[in-house]
């Protein structure tokens, strides 16, 4: 959901129908729906509310796994607080697209925007993760720490992608309104350093790729390395032939939609580098009756 409302995000800049409702909450002054106006295109109202109608889809979501996460025994824990992190994003990101509306679409509102979106993709990973592994022990690693130091210059790197990503479109023909000033940059340079910091990236995986194989790594971290590569090499790929033809829409909610892909693996790559291990009682200490092994009733 979180990269569906991205790339429905990308549909509503690439169709000009970013102030297809002028205000915000309402749509139009006045009513909360679209309503016939002779300034603004009827369908261009439908497509911005619908994007708003699915930020609600998501946020409704977002509450019901943080419900889930709740009533799970034993309550509290990791998946609690990870859940509530999503959903205060979520809540947080409507306000933010609201902002861009009442400021009238400005490239760095619209780029803070797509990098929340980011974040929440990254973060619903881990929230994910933490459910599958059902666990509220202690964290280990399973990779050194000069290896973990890696990932996480790595990391960086695949935010300066996403940043600058977010200027070339700042500078790029799709604003999401005709008459919305975009970033006073040349395009080309900016495009080029985007491709720069993609190709800094894959070099980086490269070295964590060896790094991690002269290690040991494991079954999982082997699976989500490829996955990861190839994710990157294609959204790469994609950028390129989208820069060599112009930028067509269709290949800009493509592209949002790989950068989602990229920032959702790479976190998942984040997660099989380490573990849940449950602590264990000590000696003499009972566990909880929900922890405690059941035996066979016994006769003399």
């Amino acid at each position: 959901m979180q990269s569906i409302i991205a790339v429905t995000g990308s549909v509503v800049r690439v169709t000009g129908s970013g102030l297809g409702c002028p205000t915000w909450p309402n749509c139009q002054p006045g009513s909360l729906v679209p309503v016939p106006h002779p300034e603004f295109d009827q369908l261009q109202q439908w497509i911005e509310f619908g994007n708003r109608l699915l930020s609600g889809l998501v946020g409704v979501v977002a509450l019901v796994c943080l419900y889930l996460a709740w009533k799970r025994r034993p309550r509290g824990g990791r998946q609690v607080r990870l859940a509530a992190i999503v959903l205060a994003g979520v809540l947080a990101q409507g306000v933010v697209g609201g902002i861009v509306v009442l400021l009238g679409l400005v490239w760095w509102t619209v780029a803070f925007h797509l990098l929340v979106s980011m974040a929440l993709v990254w973060a619903s990973v881990l929230f994910l993760h933490s459910v599958v592994e059902g666990t509220e022990g202690e964290y280990r690693s399973l990779v050194p720490g000069s290896l973990r130091k890696l990932l996480i210059v790595a990391t960086v790197a695949l935010a300066a992608v996403l940043v600058l990503g977010t200027m070339v479109t700042g500078a790029g023909p799709h604003a999401g309104d005709p008459e919305t000033p975009r970033l006073n940059l040349p395009i080309a340079p900016l495009a080029q350093f985007h491709a720069d910091a993609l190709f800094l990236f894959l070099g980086m995986l490269i070295a964590l790729g060896f790094a991690l194989h002269a290690t040991g790594w494991t079954r999982l971290m082997r699976r989500w390395y490829w996955v990861l590569v190839v994710t990157v090499l294609a959204q790469g790929s994609l950028g390129m032939v989208q820069y060599w033809t112009g930028v067509p829409e269709t290949l800009v909610s493509f592209h949002v939609l790989g950068a989602a892909a990229v920032t959702a693996v790479m976190a998942g790559l984040w997660t099989v580098c380490g573990e849940r291990v449950p602590v264990q009682p000590a000696p003499g200490t009972e566990l909880p009756s929900e922890s405690r092994r059941k035996t066979p009733a016994t006769t003399k």
